[in-house]
């Protein structure tokens, strides 16, 4: 009988190539297992063909932003894990609740940390938080406020 736990799958979403390198090697050197798309749409393809135990993805990306692959994620699956990165989380006051994500993160130099620190927590039924559609309040915001 295996009673080693499955390895962590993640899809990633960005239409940044380097960060979406930089994510995929620092997600697998620690052992998840990750596919990665450069557009939403092709971020929906791989979702609907696969099981994904967390969904990282940006918000500025061309013809569906991550708002919208959220939106259509969610429709395909409510409790869905979801991590929304944006290096414009202020300006343009992305938040769990007006998203959708799960957790919104903030791009930039403490973002590899969060970024980890989120993905095993979401990944981990242990210490699932509800999906966003379910409410909030376990955890704290890690967008910087």
């Amino acid at each position: 009988m295996n009673t080693a736990p499955a390895t962590p799958q993640v899809l990633l979403i960005d239409d940044n190539r380097d960060g979406l390198l930089a994510r995929r090697l620092i997600l697998e050197e620690l052992g998840f297992r990750v596919q990665t798309a450069d557009t939403g749409e092709e971020g929906l393809k791989l979702f609907q063909g696969s099981s994904f135990d967390v969904v990282v993805t940006d918000f500025k990306m061309p013809r569906m932003n991550g708002d919208e692959f959220i939106r259509r994620v969610r429709a395909m699956n409510p409790a869905a894990r979801v991590i929304l990165l944006s290096g414009f989380v202020e300006p343009l006051g992305l938040t769990e609740e007006n998203t959708g994500a799960d957790v919104v993160l903030l791009k930039g130099a403490n973002e590899p940390a969060h970024l980890l620190r989120w993905v095993r927590r979401l990944a981990n039924p242990a210490t699932r938080k509800p999906p966003a559609s379910q409410g909030r309040a376990q955890f704290p915001r890690a967008s910087g406020r």
